[in-house]
């Protein structure tokens, strides 16, 4: 790698700063004695042109439209992989062999219990309490069950807590839903892989058995393989600062999906449905892109553009062909999913959007997808929080094993009042 430097003059003082480079994109200047030899800090508002970290977990090009899980472009991953096999690749850092395989799905398989407390824990909540509140405290709740085993120095134990967490996220999940609707919770059906399993967990009843479409699984393990990682985002970055303080990886998981509720964040697909609700009817559409061009209406079209892809999301690109696949197959026909398509071809036609780049993301198509499913629009962002898990345990030990890591401490810009003193309450 190069190992050059930059010229920095704060004021009357100059200061030499190394350059980091990675194996792929721009490289970062290292200001860490930025402050002690100037005397200056830098402000980023929201971290957009700071790395905070150096990983070898996910790249984004977002010029390119490139996602790679350790080095993996995200096509082949999502056309040839599934998603157990990703979650392993996120953590171990290589495809499985045949036998590594077999070994992770049945430690996996082996975790997907949930303590029977547990169910008395999610019934200390209201009967419509969000899921993703339930799922947020019950992950949290994990590190009462599994106290014995918090050593992060310890790498087996961190190994363990990485297992239990991808296992039981579905069970918890899908305990949430049942539990938010009134219907009781079922028991993992381990002869079953993974997604089918948490889908049998969310839909079956005692009285009867599930017929459950082929392509309603694939469609789910292919969303899942798509949201397992994606870099630095608000959440994984919540994770490692929340890590990065010694705390246990069940806190730190639990803070990730909270960071992940936010609308601006995991909870974007919900309010695309939201949003095609308030459409209403495809012959509105027209209307509705009238109004979002219009700076002065308010109005914005959830579910397109991205803050990182200033080309077409390539997460999109996939998940559109089997959001398509899957309306097909299943013959849903919702007036909603007819706005979604009316409103996909009319973006996409729209010189306004194409020359902004505002082309639909993953979370326009997975929204639909989650309808199609029958998958309630409260548990959008438990799918979500579900296939996330594999990137913020995959983070949360490879920050564990970062011999320089520190504690995370960012800085501010202080706006407030200047030094005064303070004047007894009898003479304000």
């Amino acid at each position: 790698m190069p190992n050059d430097n930059i010229t920095l003059t704060a004021a009357d003082r100059s200061v030499s700063l190394p350059l980091v480079h990675g194996s792929l994109g721009p490289s970062c200047i290292d200001i860490a004695a930025l402050y002690r030899d100037t005397g200056h800090f830098t402000y980023d508002p929201g971290y957009a042109a700071t790395a905070s970290c150096k990983s070898a977990i996910t790249y984004i090009d977002g010029d390119k439209g490139v996602l790679l899980y350790r080095g993996y472009p995200i096509e082949q991953l999502a056309e040839q992989s599934r998603f157990l096999e990703v979650a392993y690749l996120l953590l171990e850092g290589e495809l499985p062999t045949v036998a590594q395989m077999t070994k992770f799905e049945d430690a996996v398989t082996h975790h997907t219990m949930m303590h029977e407390s547990l169910k008395n824990f999610l019934h200390g909540f209201h009967y419509d309490a969000h899921p993703m509140a339930m799922l947020c405290a019950s992950i949290a709740s994990l590190s009462a069950f599994y106290h014995d085993t918090l050593d992060i120095n310890d790498p087996a134990q961190r190994k363990l807590a990485a297992i239990r967490l991808i296992a039981k996220m579905p069970t918890i999940a899908a305990a949430a839903y049942r539990y938010s609707i009134g219907w009781p919770i079922r028991y993992p059906r381990n002869n079953l892989e993974y997604v089918t399993r948490f889908l049998h967990m969310m839909f079956e009843v005692p009285s009867e058995p599930l017929n459950l479409n082929p392509v309603a699984a694939r469609a789910l393990d292919l969303l899942f393989i798509l949201h397992a990682d994606h870099e630095q985002n608000a959440s994984t970055s919540t994770v490692r600062l929340v890590g990065s303080t010694g705390a246990n990886p069940y806190a730190s998981v639990a803070a990730g999906i909270a960071a992940l509720w936010g609308p601006a964040h995991g909870g974007a697909n919900e309010a695309v449905l939201k949003m095609l609700a308030q459409i209403g009817d495809p012959k509105h559409v027209d209307q509705a892109v009238a109004r979002a061009k219009d700076k002065e209406s308010g109005f914005r079209l959830m579910g397109f553009g991205h803050r990182v892809y200033k080309n077409f999301d390539p997460r999109a690109r996939i998940i559109r062909a089997m959001c398509h696949q899957v309306l097909a197959e299943l013959g849903v026909n919702d007036p909603l999913l007819e706005v979604a398509l009316k409103l996909e071809e009319a973006a996409l036609k729209d010189e306004y959007f194409i020359e902004r780049k505002l082309y639909p993301n993953v979370d326009f198509y997975s929204g639909i997808i989650y309808k199609a499913l029958r998958i309630p629009t409260e548990m959008f962002t438990v799918m979500f929080a579900i296939a996330r898990t594999a990137g913020w345990i995959a983070h949360w030990i490879e920050q564990h094993e970062t011999p320089d890591a520190r504690i995370g401490r960012p800085r501010q810009v202080y706006t407030g009042a200047l030094k005064r003193d303070y004047v007894a309450l009898d003479k304000r």
